[in-house]
């Protein structure tokens, strides 16, 4: 594998003919070992996986993420390695695609539906230190405030919405195809059920100050 300057990357990837195809095949090469490296040694969840199995992940990553890295060459500055800086952006092709592939059959219905927050007030409510165990009665009082709030002030596509973003950690793109929506409109529906929430929250004497204190560590 030749070894290039910054200019030099740059310069050949921008080309056409031999010295292109040549530093295309580089670049893949190198970001399907830098993300090979993250799949198995950062990721716990894939442990169970062969390395075969890792390196077809790799190689299927690292044809997208060489994508990326072309469409985004202008954004390059120099501040490291041309390398470093394509490598971090293919890592965040992987992260990004393994959390699209966990959640490609998520649904919405499998959301709460009837203001309960499943095992998320029982995980709270349990983590109060031990030097304040009134603060448990508090947090389940707290937790009961929002579920009620959840279910009486939000619409239920509010609702479905800030679940899947907070608590489910499902990813925006994909909640906005599962709510058949766009990004900007979901962000202001996310936007405006906040604001509901927090008003509501602030009447019944809730204030997010208050809540985020309750829950610390």
């Amino acid at each position: 594998m030749v070894e290039r300057s910054n200019d030099t990357w740059l310069a050949d990837l921008r080309g056409d003919g031999p010295a292109q195809e040549q530093a295309l095949t580089d670049l893949r090469a190198r970001l399907q070992r830098g993300i090979y490296f993250y799949l198995s040694h950062e990721r716990s969840d894939l442990a169970d996986l062969a390395p075969d199995e890792l390196n077809h992940m790799a190689e299927d990553f690292a044809q997208e993420a060489t994508l990326r890295v072309l469409e985004n060459l202008d954004s390059f500055r120099g501040d490291s390695q041309f390398t470093t800086w394509a490598t971090k952006v293919a890592v965040r092709i992987a992260i990004s695609e393994l959390r699209r592939a966990r959640y490609r059959d998520f649904s919405l219905d499998s959301l709460a539906g009837d203001g309960d927050l499943r095992e998320t007030d029982t995980m709270l409510v349990n983590s109060t230190p031990p030097a304040r165990p009134e603060t448990a009665t508090e947090k389940a009082e707290a937790l009961e405030g929002i579920q009620r709030a959840l279910s009486d002030v939000l619409t239920p596509r509010q609702r479905a919405a800030l679940e899947a973003l907070f608590l489910e950690g499902v990813p925006l793109d994909i909640v906005a195809d599962r709510l058949e929506t766009n990004r900007n409109a979901l962000y202001k529906l996310v936007f405006d059920a906040r604001r509901k929430l927090r008003n509501h929250l602030a009447e019944q004497g809730l204030s997010p100050e208050y809540i985020l204190s309750l829950f610390e560590p």
